[in-house]
């Protein structure tokens, strides 16, 4: 087998490092409850029930920050926004800027590939009423600081949902980045320009509402807003939106 490269090995032990966690005992209480008494249309499936690690392209220049794995979503099957409504809306939005190969998010073995950006979380277990408690958040806080280091070409991030948004103005300041006298506040659609101390990096977050089904059957959020988003985050990655890039 061919080795991997340096960044791929660095995401490997993450992602190993994430699986095993077992510092919330909520959480480890919650996902596995929930694996054991399934909704009829899943009663057949044996759950993941397990923490997320990211998913993506290594070589990512987009970073996508969500809240948590839905309870029968990525708790499910394995892998972060597959497996329900919010992941199929999202995956759209990525095909429709060239930086998917499908349409939609259903299984480990449905062929997804991603090109130029990595799916990610602030919290890599599916919690109760989908509301983490802040000890929760803090315990996967690291995490997330780990897959941005490992994924040295990210040149924008977008923020699913204010607190995924907030999640991210503070990882990009304890990275060292600033946003000038902009101060960042969420609401769909905006965008802020973070530079990073003396060697100029800049990092753009966009924000967009989350492609939660609430969401999408108020229409707060549309199909045609989230291609939106992703058609600026391109953009600003410098990422030519058609067609896919993979392998």
């Amino acid at each position: 087998m061919r080795p991997k490269d340096p960044t791929e090995k660095r995401l490997a032990e993450i992602s190993e490092k994430i699986v095993s966690c077992t510092l919330c005992p909520r959480l480890v209480r919650y996902r596995q409850e929930v694996a054991r008494h399934p909704p009829k249309r899943y009663s057949s499936e044996t759950y993941w029930a397990k923490p997320l690690p990211g998913f993506g392209d290594p070589k990512a220049s987009i970073l996508v920050i969500g809240l948590a794995p839905a309870a029968h979503g990525g708790n499910r099957t394995g892998r972060m926004f597959t497996g329900d409504s919010a992941g199929n809306t999202l995956v759209r939005a990525l095909y429709a800027n060239g930086l998917a190969n499908i349409p939609y998010s259903i299984s480990l073995n449905d062929g997804l590939k991603l090109s130029g950006c990595f799916l990610t979380a602030a919290l890599r277990c599916a919690p109760p009423r989908n509301t983490p408690l802040k000890e929760e958040l803090e315990n996967c806080y690291s995490y997330l600081g780990e897959e941005l280091d490992a994924l040295r070409g990210v040149r924008v991030v977008v923020a699913l949902g204010g607190l995924a948004f907030n999640t991210s103005v503070r990882l990009l300041r304890d990275k060292g980045f600033t946003s000038g006298g902009d101060r960042p506040v969420f609401r769909h659609g905006r965008v802020y320009k973070f530079t990073q101390g003396p060697c100029g990096r800049v990092v753009w977050l966009l924000a967009t509402y989350h492609p939660s089904r609430r969401n999408t059957q108020t229409r707060l959020l549309t199909q045609g807003m989230l291609n939106s988003v992703f058609r600026r985050a391109a953009r600003l990655a410098g990422i030519k939106t058609q067609p896919f890039r993979g392998d």
